[in-house]
């Protein structure tokens, strides 16, 4: 963008070499400084110190489950009970449901939504969707059929009788049938192995949209990239199977005695006990018609309490291991792994119950306890997929992979799972914020085993980060483009929690800030500015530049040296150093000054010096001549430019 040239200025004051910049800088202090940045004031509901106010509310819907799985024809058959309760002070005419399973529906908005060529959400010429058998009103042991309308993968369901508001509940009874899908939008699915099918069951029951006081009925049909939002509450569900199926679920088996083997029991006993993986069915019994009761049917019983979800896997083909996890409160949970045997080697899925032990014992310490009895990691056909207290991940992944998407989907347990924001809408708020604890557990986990030490060159990602095509975070997921997607949701909202905690805030600081965010909106539903409005609250920081161009807008940075002179002409009196910020978004900066002498020293200052325009004059007491001036020395900001970041005398 610019040359380097020396000049010498004999002047009474100084000498100076000089870089100067050809491109005029694109910076403007009235813009990245506005004074509006919230769109609103806070209010009873959500409080502008980022903490839900007095008057916030949220519904409730619970879930009472009964499938049964046909593994010959791959369907499944069943009924839930919603009970619905309405917490909001407006009462309700009709209700809104979410029927995901209709993506699958070749008349789907998801599959009119897909290119031609395909991609990662197309359904891959499978024809499915939801069988919807009868909606009723249930109360004692009465049953009311209600009219109801299915638009794509949403139900409206019109009540006789308004929901009252601050309390009333009702009871919905939905018969439902559906066939699995093979590839299920990278989601859910069915994966032929040696020893069986593994089945990945998510999506897999009609659920509440979420009421709020944001949108109201939050009703976006879901088209594949656009994950969920979803209302807390408590579930119990059983799945009926053949006797030779294992099924892994959210939440706890309450019935191991009618499913499991006495040895089987046995040995989670000891795995409850042990920080070593414990093996529940060995890979050399994965065969053993013993390791299966002797029985017609099965029905697995399960109960996951304050969840926003439940999913399960079943398989005749798992190898089953588990691991006790420590909790910083003193509570137990248990980690577990299922995977067929072609996944059963020491280098990959054998190392699966570690990695989960590791990845929740380090979330859980560093910010917020895990809160299910047990975590299961399941091997098959999705890539990588989160559940309350369950994952999917690939059934051929494994070392530094495993680990890395093993993390990732367990790290979900705190976005969006705990912190359960609209996935729908803000991506970022589950899959950045994610991102971001990833990499802080790389560093922790087993002395660093997997942490990519190239990671922190961000000079390098700003190149990848700034493409001619990108996005701004701030964009649907819907809306944003495939190729963009892993930018805009995982890699640059993380980065911006990264460059918080490294360069804007600093580490202690930043985790505190972050630790009040997650206690205020546990197990609730946040929007964006309620995050904001908690950093800058809890660290006393006004944010707003930085919120404004690093997640609302598209702003680059491209902070470079221009000038260096000797005050007065004399090495030993220091130098005055020109910076400038020629892209849109300002940052804290630090200089690195090297002396001829051997000296090396720094100077940090903050945003603040940007309020005064796009060129700043800094004093530095050098005592001798100096050889180099460079700006961000660590490669710690994202600077598209770094060309410029360097002054060297002549």
């Amino acid at each position: 963008m610019r040359k380097v040239f020396t000049g010498v200025f004999s002047v009474l004051f100084f000498a100076a070499l000089t870089v100067q910049s050809q491109t005029p800088s694109k910076f403007d202090q009235h813009e990245a400084f506005a004074p509006f940045f919230y769109p609103a004031y806070g209010d009873d509901i959500r409080t502008a110190a980022g903490t839900p106010g007095k008057a916030y509310w949220q519904n409730s819907a619970d879930y009472k489950i009964d499938v049964s799985l046909d593994d010959s024809n791959h369907t499944i058959t069943g009924s839930v009970i919603i009970t619905y309760k309405n917490n909001s002070p407006e009462k309700l005419p009709f209700l809104w449901l979410q029927l995901d399973q209709n993506i699958y529906s070749l008349k789907s908005r998801g599959v009119a939504t897909t290119a031609i060529t395909g991609g990662r959400w197309a359904n891959r010429g499978f024809d499915g969707g939801y069988n919807i058998k009868n909606v009723s009103l249930v109360s004692a042991k009465k049953e009311d059929k209600v009219d109801y309308n299915i638009t794509d993968t949403r139900m409206q369901i019109s009540l006789p009788n308004a929901m009252k508001a601050n309390g009333d509940s009702i009871r919905i009874k939905i018969d439902y049938s559906f066939a699995i899908p093979e590839y299920g939008t990278d989601r859910m699915g069915r994966q032929k192995t040696k020893n069986g099918w593994v089945y990945e069951i998510a999506q897999w029951y009609p659920r509440m949209c979420v009421y709020d006081n944001v949108l109201g009925w939050n009703t976006l049909p879901y088209l594949g990239q656009g994950e969920f939002y979803l209302e807390y509450g408590n579930f119990d569900f059983t799945i009926n199977t053949s006797p030779k199926q294992i099924v892994v679920a959210s939440g706890e088996l309450v019935n191991p005695t009618e499913v499991l083997t006495a040895d089987q029991i046995s040995r989670l006993k000891q795995a409850k006990e042990s920080d070593k993986t414990v093996a529940i069915r060995s890979d050399k019994e994965v065969t053993d018609k013993a390791t299966r009761p002797a029985k017609n049917r099965l029905t697995w019983h399960f109960k996951c309490t304050n969840a926003r979800d439940v999913a399960w896997a079943a398989s005749e083909a798992f190898v089953w291991d588990a691991a006790r996890i420590n909790l910083p409160s003193g509570k137990k949970s248990l980690a577990m792994s299922v995977y067929p045997v072609e996944s059963a080697k020491e280098t990959s899925w054998k190392r699966s119950t570690e990695f989960v032990k590791g990845c929740i014992e380090h979330y859980s310490t560093q910010w917020y306890e895990y809160t299910y009895p047990v975590a299961t990691n399941v091997a098959g056909i999705v890539g990588g997929m989160e559940y309350p207290g369950i994952v999917f991940c690939s059934s051929f992944a494994g070392g530094n992979s495993l680990w890395g998407v093993t993390s990732h989907e367990f790290g979900h347990n705190w976005f969006p799972m705990i912190v359960g924001s609209n996935e729908r809408k803000y991506p970022w708020m589950d899959e950045g914020f994610n991102t971001f604890i990833n990499g802080v557990a790389d560093k922790s986990f087993n002395n660093g085993e997997f942490f990519n030490t190239n990671a922190a060159n961000r000079h390098k990602a700003a190149k990848y980060m700034f493409g001619d095509k990108s996005e701004s975070i701030m964009t649907v997921p819907d809306v944003t483009a495939p190729f963009n997607l892993g930018n805009v949701a995982y890699g640059k909202p993380g980065m911006g929690l990264d460059l918080l905690r490294d360069v804007i805030l600093g580490q202690k600081r930043f985790d505190e800030s972050f630790r009040y965010y997650i206690n205020n909106w546990a197990f609730k539903h946040p929007t964006p500015w309620d995050f904001f409005h908690a950093m800058e609250n809890y660290s006393g920081e006004s944010l707003d530049w930085f919120w404004r161009g690093w997640f609302m807008n598209n702003w680059k940075l491209d902070q470079a040296v221009t000038n260096v002179e000797y005050i007065k002409g004399d090495s030993s009196q220091g130098i005055i150093i020109t910076i400038e910020n020629l892209e849109q978004l300002p940052m804290p900066v630090t200089l690195e000054i090297k002396e001829a002498n051997g000296t090396v020293g720094r100077l940090q200052l903050p945003v603040e010096i940007w309020q005064h325009g796009s060129s700043w004059k800094a004093k530095y007491a050098s005592t001798g001549k100096v050889e180099s001036v460079t700006i961000d020395p660590d490669n710690v900001l994202p600077d598209v430019n770094d060309a410029n970041n360097t002054w060297k005398a002549q």
